[in-house]
């Protein structure tokens, strides 16, 4: 018998947490070059993201920030893990990456924490089962200094899931507990979950593709975000110059060939430009 979210019903108390996966950098998904090239040029530019937010933390208290893009295929999820482990790269950082596409959830393969059948407990479970407390469903992926919150059984009724208060509370506790909340949620236009989601996070990071993203969707996007709410806008896969330092740089960095994304964070009256690179 299932309940009104297409998941069966059952226990209702705690299960244990069970541990990440061995420190393997095998399974990890090879666009992370945040946790797998650290020292590369591509991971210092998501050191520039990283540090954009850090000043929206200090100025604005920003702390929860999702992650979407008007469409599918735009890389919104490489994005997120990268900037979640740029910042966790910080000395004491304590930072928590959530899969908050419960559609189409994927965090949980990038970073190598299913198991054989493709399943990984989280953030479903804890919204449905009360008695799953944050700590008992959060893992760690080891060797990285990272808590990741999978999506969890994908559900049948995704709305009425991120409908619930439990989402908030969950949040919140999060928010008491660590100096960064990276959501990644679905696109904007497809399904209406980021906009249930809005509600719980201080502000939205859109990722936009080139070559990909139509500029009508892109605005119609925008339309849909609370302006107060933008922290930013990034341009994935963008293969122009980077304003004659990139071949500099990729020279010392020995990144090369990488396809880049120019990105513009607002911190009050100030603007931080940036270039990235993906």
């Amino acid at each position: 018998m299932a309940d009104l979210h297409g998941l069966p019903r059952g226990r209702r108390g705690p299960r244990p947490a069970r541990p990440a996966p061995p420190g393997t950098l095998r399974c990890v998904d090879e666009h992370l070059s945040s946790l797998l090239k650290p020292g590369s040029f591509e991971a210092e530019q998501y050191r520039v993201l990283r540090h954009a937010l850090e000043v929206l933390r200090r100025e604005r208290g920003v702390r929860v920030v999702a992650v979407t893009s008007p469409v599918a295929g735009d890389g919104k999820t490489v994005t997120s893990v990268n900037l979640a482990g740029s910042l966790a790269s910080a000395p004491g950082a304590r930072v928590l990456l959530v899969d908050a596409d419960l559609r189409r959830p994927s965090v949980a393969r990038c970073l190598g924490i299913e198991d054989r059948n493709g399943n990984v407990p989280g953030l479903v479970d804890a919204i449905v089962e009360p008695g799953y407390e944050l700590d008992i469903m959060v893992r760690r992926r080891s060797p990285f200094n990272m808590a990741v919150l999978p999506a969890g059984p994908r559900p049948n009724m995704s709305y009425e899931i991120l409908q619930s208060p439990r989402l908030g509370e969950l949040l919140d506790e999060a928010r008491g507990s660590y100096d960064f909340v990276i959501l990644d949620t679905p696109p904007l236009l497809l399904v209406p979950d980021a906009r249930l989601i809005a509600r719980w996070v201080d502000g939205f990071l859109m990722v936009m593709s080139a070559h990909h993203t139509p500029r009508k969707l892109l605005e119609e996007a925008l339309n849909v975000v609370d302006p107060g709410k933008l922290l930013g806008l990034v341009f994935n896969r963008d293969d122009r110059p980077l304003f004659g330092y990139s071949g500099y740089y990729r020279k010392y960095y020995n990144g090369g060939g990488q396809r880049g994304w120019r990105g513009l964070l607002r911190t009050g009256s100030e603007r931080l430009s940036a270039d990235m690179q993906l």
